[in-house]
């Protein structure tokens, strides 16, 4: 099998696995954020971990990234720009229940609601794009 295949197989897999443990449901994100089901967020921490774990697995093992570095995982100077995008990326998901991760599985469920979250996504990332050329 060639390797984009492999990937866009790997994707639809993910993209059913948030959708069927309601990753992408509005109403589970919403009674996550308000405290009362943490199924979701016991579902990210495992996530996190998973990964945490691969990838110490793959540095040890002396993995290298697609151009042939190192794995290594920088971590990101604390800024304003941090925590404001932080903030704003944490208000728009509790708005539209939704993240980059899970808008993909809505908009494949066919609900609505993802495509506003992609124009808040693409119109975000410009005007990222804006300010960043602003400071250079």
């Amino acid at each position: 099998m060639n390797r984009k295949l492999g990937l866009a197989l790997l994707g639809l897999w993910f993209g059913f696995a948030l959708a069927r443990s309601g990753a992408s449901q509005y109403d589970y994100i919403h009674r996550m954020f308000a405290g009362q089901d943490l199924h979701i967020a016991y579902l990210m921490a495992t996530a996190i971990i998973l990964a945490a774990i691969g990838m110490r697995i793959l540095k040890a093992a002396g993995n290298k990234t697609i151009d042939g570095k190192p794995i290594a995982v920088k971590v990101k100077p604390m800024s304003w720009s941090v925590v404001t995008g932080g903030i704003i990326f944490g208000i728009g998901w509790g708005i539209s229940g939704a993240c980059p991760g899970t808008v993909l599985p809505q908009i494949g469920e066919g609900k609505l609601l993802g495509l506003f979250t992609v124009a808040g996504l693409l119109a975000g990332t410009y005007v990222y794009a804006l300010l960043q050329e602003r400071r250079a």
